[in-house]
């Protein structure tokens, strides 16, 4: 296809509004259900296994949320670039970045492996804290999510193109079905298999399998525009420092998030005493929780990215700040939601996935400060994407660096040396009001030149 505007985009015709709504409500639902997949194997984990088992994630949601990061390196940079390619109707160079972003997961994704079967036993050893149960199902659990990371990787690329095609519907019709067998993969591998947290790991091995196989097919069946023969009449090698640098904003806030829990553990493990089991097992939950509404937030800044980059890729710059202010109201509302909520329910929340009544306790003291100004990170998530989007990964990178790399393990270890482990949550919405405050300077200073950045790298 020829460059020019695609005229069988949609995210170029329909009302800003009605496309903000049709592509994020659909991948809301997908996020929420694959989030509720990580809230209910927390709650077969904290029945059936025990509060060890929740110290054990705990103890690797640092290094599961690398994983993520990495996946999302990959991924992120490729939708970036791939919705202006889209957008501009440049088919080819589309093609292009599908096939080189194939090369660079896998390979990454062999690094990791290999890091994994060298040092993962001292690693474990090191953030366990001495206990031998807790070092034994952390290192299974990490074993197993690291060994396949190939399939996480290429199901998080597949995804994020579908959703750059405008099949959000497609993806979440899938997702519930892929979420539905996951849950119940994880309740017969934990409950009646006894394999305890290494079967949770396995659950959702299978299921990401089952999920990446049913989602090539249904991309192929329904006729996409880049379909997987793209891979074979294009290099898988190149472009790759492209595509990490436009993906390293968003990579790196969630290398970032492991950095600030490492920063919380080692804390933990400093002032907490005899309860440290404990209150990394509540820190742990509140992770799981905290993650679960971050997705939406995630859906909604990822649908403002590809509608963007489409819009900006086609030069239609209007609408490119009509979805903004729809975009930034709706995260608004909602973060203020997860607010509001987390506050009143506090303890109830920790009641509903273990029984010991200190690792309940310990819930409501961390989840209640924590969420103080919660109602910030939506509006800064959506407002990083839109940069992103535009090609403009310096912005982004700054609004989504500055709290994981230096507030958080900063005030953290003031915090902790001050007043302790309970000063360590009173750190986060103080972290929250600031990082605001530099969004909307950020923001305000780049209002007069919100144009794209070019194209240039996109070519094969």
């Amino acid at each position: 296809m020829s460059e020019g505007q695609s005229p069988q985009n949609r995210f170029l015709q329909a009302p800003p509004a009605k496309i903000f709504a049709q592509t994020a409500v659909p991948m809301i639902l997908i996020m929420l259900m694959n989030g509720m997949l990580h809230v209910v194997d927390a709650a077969f984990l904290g029945h059936f296994v025990g509060a060890e088992a929740m110290s054990a994630i705990g103890v690797v949601f640092p290094l599961t949320m690398i994983l993520i990061a990495l996946s999302t390196l990959v991924s992120g940079g490729m939708s970036s670039l791939m919705a202006r390619q889209l957008g501009a109707g440049a088919q080819d160079a589309a093609e292009t970045t599908f096939a080189r972003a194939h090369g660079l997961a896998l390979t990454i994704a062999a690094v990791l492996i290999a890091l994994q079967l060298l040092f993962g036993h001292s690693m474990i050893n090191a953030l366990s804290g001495g206990d031998p149960v807790i070092a034994r199902m952390a290192y299974a659990f990490l074993t197993i999510v690291v060994l396949t990371t190939p399939v996480q990787f290429l199901l998080g690329i597949h995804a994020d193109t579908c959703r750059n095609e405008g099949r959000a519907g497609m993806m979440a019709m899938m997702s519930l079905g892929v979420t539905l067998a996951n849950i119940a993969l994880n309740y017969l591998f934990i409950a009646v298999f006894d394999w305890g947290v290494a079967g949770s790991a396995m659950g959702s091995t299978v299921a990401q399998i089952f999920g990446l196989s049913l989602l090539v097919f249904l991309r192929e069946r329904a006729g996409t525009r880049l379909p997987i023969t793209a891979l074979g009449r294009h290099s898988w090698r190149g472009g790759w420092k492209t595509i990490a640098g436009l993906g390293a904003p968003l990579s790196l806030s969630f290398i970032g998030v492991a950095l600030s829990a490492f920063s919380a553990i080692l804390a933990i493990r400093l002032t907490a005493g005899a309860a440290y089991a404990e209150t990394v097992a509540a820190y742990g939950l509140v992770t799981r929780l905290m993650g679960f509404v971050f997705l939406p937030m995630m859906a909604m800044a990822l649908a403002t990215q590809s509608i963007v980059g489409n819009n900006a890729g086609a030069g239609q710059m209007d609408r490119v700040r009509q979805v903004l202010r729809i975009a930034l109201g709706t995260a608004l509302v909602y973060s203020l939601a997860v607010q509001i909520v987390f506050f009143l329910t506090g303890e109830s929340l920790g009641r509903a996935f273990v029984d010991d009544p200190a690792v309940v306790a310990m819930v409501g003291t961390i989840i209640r400060p924590m969420t103080g100004f919660y109602l910030f990170t939506g509006p800064v998530l959506v407002l990083a994407l839109y940069f992103q989007a535009l090609g403009k990964p310096a912005q982004a990178a700054l609004l989504t660096l500055v709290k994981p790399y230096l507030l958080v393990p900063a005030g953290i270890a003031l915090a902790a040396s001050q007043w302790g482990t309970t000063g360590i949550w009173y750190i986060y919405p103080v972290v929250d009001a600031v990082i605001a405050v530099i969004a909307g300077l950020v923001f305000s200073a780049n209002s007069r030149s919100a144009a794209p950045a070019t194209l240039q790298g996109a070519q094969p």
